[in-house]
């Protein structure tokens, strides 16, 4: 009767944590939402009191003209132009990404030669390449692609073999032990060992890719007719329609908080989070 009274708890407390969890991330949202709500009232009280929609637009006719803008069609054909170029440049710039960081795991001279790139042009930002590009490619999709996977290349690389070296040692002769190939011993051993780290990096990938292509369109674009939100805001910038370039702005953000919010904190909850490697 005491093992049964005992056992008890002990059945029963697995199944508390995820419920603990679940209401935590719960209390966590809307609270991210009551702070978005109180940067918008700022922002609507600031701009009435300047008064200047020249200047400052207030949060409602930005509103408007982000919802004009879609409907129009406008707006979201240039953040599609704008993630279609943007996935394949993070795509390209994840397989050199994972390349390096294999080749560097396996061979000494591998890793020589990533700290040696990472060294020279993880420095160089990526809007620095731009006329290296417009030589090369033109202006066009592929100037674009070539900038963005420059931008992701190098922080994507540094994470996860940060996180590779990072693999307890005992871990690894493990993996040796088994007898595990080279192709094998990194996804079975070091991938899931290096995760936390490997999640960081394509977070940090993605929000260079994102600054570097919105400022490359900003700078040349594609063309006038297939460009994407930078050039929208470039060309409503030079017509003074301010309201339309901080709807291209909120347009940016509202990108940047779907793809965390759907794809790494889903990701991260799915992994790391569940595995007990991240609190």
């Amino acid at each position: 009767m005491a093992d049964a009274t005992l056992a008890a708890p002990a059945a029963t407390a697995p199944a508390a944590a995820p419920a603990d969890q679940a209401s935590r991330l719960r209390f966590n949202g809307w609270r991210k939402v009551v702070l978005l709500l109180g940067l918008a009232l700022l922002w609507e009280g600031y701009a009435r009191h300047l008064g200047n929609a020249l200047l400052l637009p207030t949060f409602s006719a930005t509103v408007r003209a982000l919802v004009e803008g879609f409907a129009s069609g406008e707006l979201l054909a240039r953040t599609a132009t704008s993630l279609e170029l943007l996935l394949m440049g993070y795509g390209a710039g994840l397989v050199l990404a994972a390349l390096l960081t294999a080749l560097a795991s396996l061979s000494r001279w591998g890793a020589e030669l990533l700290e040696l790139l990472t060294a020279m042009l993880n420095p160089l930002p990526a809007v620095a390449l731009l006329p290296v590009a417009l030589l090369w490619f033109g202006i066009g999709a592929p100037s674009l692609v070539f900038v963005i996977t420059h931008a992701v290349l190098w922080p994507v690389a540094l994470s996860s073999y940060a996180g590779f070296r990072s693999v307890p040692r005992t871990l690894r002769m493990t993996g040796r032990n088994l007898g595990l190939s080279a192709p094998r011993f990194i996804i079975e051993i070091l991938m899931p060992a290096a995760l936390p780290q490997i999640l960081a990096g394509l977070r940090l990938g993605w929000a260079f890719a994102w600054r570097t292509l919105i400022a490359a369109e900003l700078v040349f674009g594609v063309s006038a007719r297939s460009g994407g939100i930078g050039w929208f805001i470039y060309t409503n910038r030079a017509q003074l329609e301010t309201a339309n370039v901080f709807a291209g702005l909120l347009t940016i953000i509202l990108v940047g908080l779907i793809v965390e919010a759907l794809l790494f904190r889903g990701a991260a909850r799915a992994t790391i989070q569940r595995w007990g490697q991240e609190q």
